[in-house]
């Protein structure tokens, strides 16, 4: 829908009891159950709302602020405001790997590696690895994208002694499984996964395109080689509007 320079402005019930936004947001809610604005669709902008609706921006930042907030639509930062997907599932068993998860879904996983770097263990990585705190470890920043869009953020810490080249395979592939096949681990299983919701770092809100504000999943991870030995500790965060897990058993 556009707005014809010097149109009139859509009309609003004004002093009957519902707050302007309110009203805004039941229009633009029904536009969207109706198809007007198909799924993955960019929204008008702020300053075609107010034309539209003839109100100010703070009314229109309210109604976007509560259709993100129900769901309906999410925001990329420098991007603007689009219209909600249908949210992803990703599955957790014993066998989670992020390109099988996603292909299941008829979609298209791709990542990238952000840094890599060999750090000294902290005492959450050197449990989780079995090492002793202050070892060698490999840190490896990953994103996660589904269809060109990003999902999850997510930091990988490998023994930089047991995989000692794992850091230059990471560098050109960022496949953490063809990865740790190349260290002689072909195989691995997930031990233990904790979820948990929080709000994301202003690098991560920026990273998966959404508002501080809107909170992300967050799990821990630890996956162990045929054998039981950790070989993989991982911290990510999911974009919460866009996936929501779904443990397997």
């Amino acid at each position: 829908m556009t707005v014809e320079p010097g149109a009139a402005a859509e009309p609003l019930a004004r002093g009957g009891g519902v707050a302007l936004w309110r009203q805004i947001f039941g229009e633009i809610e029904r536009e969207i159950a109706a198809g007007r604005y198909s799924p993955g669709a960019r929204l008008p902008t702020e300053q075609a709302f107010t034309a539209r609706f003839g109100v100010n921006r703070h009314t229109i930042r309210r109604a976007m602020e509560e259709l993100e907030a129900a769901g309906l639509v999410r925001v990329e930062q420098g991007r603007g405001t689009f219209v909600a997907e249908d949210v992803l599932d990703y599955r957790l068993g014993t066998r989670t790997r992020f390109t099988e998860v996603i292909r299941r879904q008829n979609r298209e996983p791709s990542g990238r590696i952000l840094r890599v770097a060999e750090v000294p263990a902290d005492a959450a990585v050197a449990a989780a690895l079995g090492l002793g705190r202050g070892r060698p470890v490999v840190k490896a920043d990953r994103l996660g994208l589904v269809d060109g869009r990003p999902v999850l953020v997510g930091s990988h810490f490998f023994s930089a002694v047991r995989f000692p080249r794992i850091a230059a395979e990471l560098a050109t592939d960022p496949s953490v499984t063809r990865a740790l096949a190349a260290g002689g681990v072909p195989d691995y299983r997930r031990r233990t996964t904790r979820v948990t919701a929080r709000m994301p770092t202003p690098e991560e809100a920026g990273l998966l395109q959404q508002s501080r504000t809107r909170p992300v999943l967050a799990t821990e991870t630890v996956n162990t080689d045929p054998q039981g030995e950790p070989v993989e500790a991982g911290w990510s965060c999911y974009a919460a509007g866009r996936v929501q897990i779904v443990v397997e058993t």
